[in-house]
């Protein structure tokens, strides 16, 4: 289980209600992502125009851009009901059986990790995305017959940090596909100043900057070092955040200018000290930190892949110049035409 942490993207179980009151509910209060709004837009008014139901959405991106957030606000939009689950949750046919017949005519119908759904169920779902409709079994042995139920028109509309892993004919079945971009930071910063306003914080334009450029470009991010810059405020600052304040409270934090924080630096510090640089194999370099091979390439790297500190070759994982500067070491020149694997790498085949 990886250890929560204060710019880890993903939820974390006290935040719950919290992330609840500072969610946007309408489209004009989503903030960023201005090509997926305009499509969504244009989507919202052209099915209510002919009373329809909008066609199946896919949404994918890292977690906490606001996919949960956006599939809220298209029901909010369209005037229809949702219902929210998750992939995992829904282990048997029956159990998607159950929720599809309790929804009404063009609700939504919000699956969170879609991609880890159970493959029999999916094939209860095909047809319920294509015909409306389920086909339920009844009986066994050469006595078994099919009986399809009609059900009310309906809008799937799934979320997944992982779009490679769903199955094509699942895939094939979305009408319309959305990809959530990390955010540009005065998108970020808009949205601070928003949820500093709903949670009565008093903040400058430099001190909600400053936090929004050490929010990884994740809202999510943004609202949870927001919540603890507050808190030092309130005990060191008269409860006002501005520049300094935000500057010394995100460094107790362990959270450096460009958002990285201690196990960040201490991946690029193994990268580059125990191993010169690289390139390191995945399985060493997860062991050299103490951490699993599948946390390190999917937790940890990406935002470092983002910022342009590491890169992925066949023979591992290097430290670029990028990284170097950050952490204020000289960046050694190779003089060869390239640089030799190292041995720790010869038997630590690459993944990818």
């Amino acid at each position: 289980m990886v250890a929560e942490r204060v710019v880890g993207p993903e939820e974390q179980l006290q935040e719950d209600g919290q992330e609840l009151s500072l969610r946007p509910r309408r489209l004009f209060e989503y903030i960023g992502q201005e090509k997926i709004k305009d499509r969504v837009r244009v989507f919202i008014e052209a099915a209510k125009a002919r009373e329809e139901c909008l066609d199946h959405v896919l949404l994918y991106g890292p977690p906490g851009l606001g996919k949960t957030t956006l599939a809220n606000i298209i029901a909010s939009e369209m005037g229809v009901n949702i219902r929210v689950t998750s992939g995992p949750a829904i282990e048997r046919p029956g159990d998607l059986a159950s929720i599809l017949t309790n929804l009404r005519k063009n609700d939504i119908l919000f699956i969170d990790e879609i991609h880890r759904l159970n493959r029999t169920v999916e094939e209860v779902l095909y047809p319920a995305m294509e015909d409306f409709a389920l086909d339920i079994v009844v009986g066994k042995g050469p006595s078994a017959r099919t009986l399809r139920l009609s059900m009310p028109p309906f809008t799937l509309v799934g979320a997944t940090t992982r779009p490679a892993l769903l199955s094509s004919p699942l895939r094939d079945r979305f009408g319309d596909t959305f990809r959530l971009e990390y955010q540009e930071i005065s998108a970020m910063k808009e949205i601070i100043v928003r949820a500093a306003g709903i949670l009565q914080i008093d903040i400058t334009g430099d001190g909600a900057y400053e936090i929004a450029s050490r929010s990884r470009g994740t809202p999510r991010i943004a609202n949870r070092l927001l919540r603890r810059v507050r808190d030092y405020a309130q005990v060191r600052a008269d409860k006002v955040i501005d520049l300094d304040t935000a500057r010394e409270a995100l460094s107790r934090q362990g959270v450096d200018e460009l958002g990285l924080d201690e196990i960040d630096r201490r991946l690029l510090h193994s990268i580059i000290e125990n191993f010169d640089g690289g390139p390191v194999g995945l399985d060493t370099l997860a062991a050299s930190t103490s951490e699993e091979a599948d946390t390190v390439m999917d937790v940890y790297e990406p935002y470092l892949l983002l910022l342009g500190f590491i890169q992925r070759t066949p023979r591992g994982r290097i430290a670029t110049r990028k990284a170097y500067a950050h952490l204020g070491r000289a960046y050694p020149e190779v003089t060869g035409p390239e640089q030799q694997a190292p041995l720790w790498d010869a038997d630590d085949p690459e993944d990818e």
